[in-house]
């Protein structure tokens, strides 16, 4: 099972989002940042932020095919 961040933890993350300009490969990349910092401490992903990554993946797909 995995660990649940904790809300300051995600409460800056969303910042950060807020402050890429809405653009879903800047977000993307902050979350895939965020999920190697996890692995590489030994830590399991968060849920959270795994159903975020599939969601920023998704989203980038759409924009690259120019729904």
């Amino acid at each position: 099972m995995a660990q649940q961040m904790g809300s300051g933890d995600f409460a800056e993350l969303v910042h950060q989002m807020e402050q890429s300009d809405d653009d879903p490969r800047q977000c993307y990349a902050l979350v895939k940042r965020r999920i190697t910092e996890f692995r590489r401490s030994g830590k399991a992903v968060p849920d959270e932020l795994s159903r975020l990554e599939k969601s920023l993946a998704t989203e980038c797909m759409h924009a690259s095919q120019g729904r």
